[in-house]
């Protein structure tokens, strides 16, 4: 199947029009029919992409490319701003680990804080309480933006400070995760973004958007959709916090891996090791001003990756399926963009319904991993099948390393 047809065509009803990445796998009427509101906006760019994990979101569709002239959706960037993966290969193979992994995902978990206690107040077990010397000396590099923006924005400083956040893995779907590839090599690899900060600044910027248009807000085909415009006064703020946190995202990745990886270096039975020179570290929820068909255009890609020609990235299955290290092949019909994961089939509320813990630990025998109550929203079946996904995409990109998880922390 080449290129030019290997996507959807999707009537939006006298909008742009909409190219889905979709066949093959469950498209939810919901998240059509917010394609298509996005898609009457005057300000899109040639047309929106979605992408084979697109569910429905707040506003805008989670796997979609929204490519924009003169104006940003904050709502399409979300609240969690930066949001991404990173993953490391190591010199180990499956043979160095030692039979039981319990005790590995016991120093992960101690190593890097993670889920949320007391509404993310003083005594979250989310955040650090003493924040490490390394950490302070990154946060360093942020904190002068931080406070420039901080200065114009005071509400974004309620809470905690983002240092204490910075090297932090979250909740929900955020994880950290020790994958064997398809020659049975180790590798790390993580998933989380800019945390209570970067939810603070989506949040704050989405509300500005809907005063600054609520003369305006009503002709929306969904509130959620309101914008900034370019030359405005608050364009500018957002693309300055936005950013911020989205290096703060990256930041916060790398922190997370560098912690993983001496936790792993220091625990019993595993031999020395070193990391070799594949690396990852991807956003998918973000944007980024970019060149498309000899334009300059700002390119939203909430819940997809960069995929450009070469450009590595990762899309990772759910508790229980393979992951994926991909190569991208610069489709410019995607806006050289694919799919941030498997996507969800169904909302956590539905998932906690329909799934038991016995259904649970079935589908993630092998794994050491939590098995209960609390995570029963992460199932692999509460996602869609990721080898659809990848089948639906292949003209995106190509795989490079196919991953299988053996330790899964989970947010």
């Amino acid at each position: 199947m080449t290129a030019e047809n290997n996507y959807l065509e999707i009537d939006s009803g006298g909008g742009a029009p909409i190219r889905a990445w979709v066949k093959g796998v469950m498209f939810e009427d919901q998240a059509a029919q917010q394609l298509r509101n996005a898609a009457q906006l005057p300000f899109i760019f040639r047309w929106i992409a979605a992408m084979p994990d697109v569910h429905m979101g707040i506003g805008a569709t989670v796997g979609s490319v929204i490519p924009t002239k003169e104006a940003i959706i904050p709502a399409a960037v979300g609240v969690d701003i930066g949001c991404g993966m990173a993953a490391v290969r190591t010199s180990l193979v499956a043979s160095d680990l030692p039979d039981d992994l319990k005790s590995l995902r016991s120093a992960i978990e101690s190593a890097v804080p993670h889920g949320r206690t007391d509404h993310g107040g003083r005594n979250d077990i989310g955040a650090w309480h003493d924040v490490p010397e390394r950490n302070r000396e990154k946060w360093a590099s942020l904190e002068n933006g931080y406070r420039k923006i901080a200065a114009k924005h005071q509400k974004l400083t309620r809470n905690a400070h983002p240092s204490a956040h910075l090297g932090t893995l979250g909740t929900g779907n955020h994880f950290i995760e020790v994958c064997l590839d398809e020659s049975d090599r180790v590798w790390l690899m993580l998933h989380s973004g800019s945390r209570g900060i970067g939810n603070r600044i989506g949040s704050y910027f989405i509300e500005l958007a809907k005063k600054d248009m609520r003369h305006l807000i009503a002709n929306l085909p969904d509130r959620d959709l309101a914008y900034l415009e370019e030359g405005t006064e608050h364009f500018d703020e957002y693309v300055e916090a936005v950013g911020w946190a989205q290096s703060y995202a990256r930041l916060n990745r790398e922190l997370m891996m560098d912690a993983i990886l001496e936790t792993a270096r220091s625990a019993r039975g595993i031999p020395p090791f070193t990391t070799t020179d594949e690396v990852v570290n991807c956003h998918h929820n973000y944007v980024s001003h970019e060149t498309h068909f000899g334009e300059q255009v700002f390119i939203t890609r909430k819940g997809a990756v960069r995929a450009g020609l070469g450009d590595l990235g990762i899309i990772p299955g759910s508790m229980g399926a393979r992951s994926y290290i991909v190569r991208g092949l610069g489709n410019p019909n995607s806006f050289m963009s694919c799919s941030h994961g498997a996507g969800r089939s169904m909302s956590r509320t539905e998932a906690r319904r329909r799934f038991t813990i016995a259904d649970h630990e079935a589908a993630t025998k092998g794994i050491e991993c939590r098995k209960d109550a609390e995570v029963i929203d992460e199932t692999p079946a509460a996602y869609k099948p990721i080898d659809a996904v990848m089948a639906a995409q292949k003209d995106l990109v190509e795989v490079v390393h196919t991953l299988h998880q053996v330790v899964c922390v989970k947010g």
